[in-house]
């Protein structure tokens, strides 16, 4: 599927050819480079969303988050995040809570990935605009 060898091996040769590519995503992504906690260095995050073609839609769902935990400094739990993407999300990931799985750099598309990648692990990311709608992310983790 997502993990086919010739999309790997175009990929692969990127990635060996690091120096390049590094410096072409650390030009990219200058803000990231300035913090210590390593967002936005990564290869590799996994993560859910919700997404929603009307923004107030996914207003109401991040309000729904809000009220249950963002407003008491609580970080989401997966699984009521899960419900949340169920009962708001028009993607089709949403009837699988959100899960997007691990995804690489350059697999999605600009606004979302810059705010998946930035997105601490654990954290539920600011509704935004990206050209398929509007999303909430939230980060379950990272790896190179």
């Amino acid at each position: 599927m997502g993990k086919d060898s010739k999309p790997k091996e175009a990929k692969g040769k990127g990635k060996q050819a690091g120096g390049g590519s590094d410096e072409t995503a650390s030009k990219g992504k200058g803000k990231a480079g300035k913090s210590a906690d390593g967002l936005g260095t990564c290869t590799y995050v996994k993560a859910r969303h919700v997404l929603c073609e009307k923004q107030g839609k996914i207003n109401e769902a991040y309000k729904k988050l809000q009220d249950g935990w963002l407003n008491n400094g609580d970080k989401v739990p997966p699984a009521e995040f899960a419900k949340i993407a169920a009962e708001y999300s028009e993607c089709p990931s949403g009837k699988k809570g959100g899960d997007l799985g691990w995804f690489p750099r350059g697999k999605m598309a600009g606004p979302f990935q810059e705010v998946a990648f930035n997105t601490p692990v654990g954290a539920t990311s600011a509704p935004f605009k990206s050209t398929h709608g509007y999303h909430i992310i939230l980060c379950e983790g990272r790896k190179n």
